[in-house]
């Protein structure tokens, strides 16, 4: 397997392995609504931007409105098979799509990680520290 002991970064001196997963669905009819939605940006969503992109964040490289399949995710990290999803408000009456929407990113060997709209706004430092202690758990293992 090619993704087998390949390190892609490293967080605080741990390693951290690849799981870049292949032949991701794309709804091509999404194009112009990921588009918009990268240009019009929520504000937890800019604020989590302006920490990871251009490799900010231990040279990792995140994707912002990324599709996958039928779905459009806040963020995703190629070379983890990582989804990042920023749930605000909105997503306090849309529990049962979320866990579909979710389900069926996992049935693709995607890893789901979901941050609350206002930590992001209110515990920024935690939030990040939080999502590297995340990626070395699950990404810092060959054995992942």
């Amino acid at each position: 397997m090619e993704n087998d002991y390949q390190i892609t970064a490293y967080i605080n001196t741990n390693p951290i392995y690849r799981n870049f997963v292949t032949n991701l669905p794309y709804n091509i009819k999404l194009k112009t609504r990921a588009r918009a939605l990268r240009k019009a940006g929520v504000l937890s969503e800019i604020i989590f931007w302006l920490q990871v992109h251009k490799g900010k964040f231990w040279n990792i490289d995140f994707d912002r409105q990324r599709i996958i399949g039928n779905y459009i995710v806040d963020f995703y990290v190629k070379t983890l098979g990582l989804v990042v999803e920023i749930d605000g408000s909105c997503h306090n009456t849309k529990e049962e799509y979320d866990q579909q929407r979710e389900d069926y990113l996992c049935s693709l060997q995607l890893r789901v990680y979901r941050i609350p709209d206002l930590r992001i706004k209110h515990d920024l430092h935690n939030v990040m520290l939080e999502l590297e202690h995340y990626i070395i758990k699950e990404f810092g293992n060959k054995m992942t």
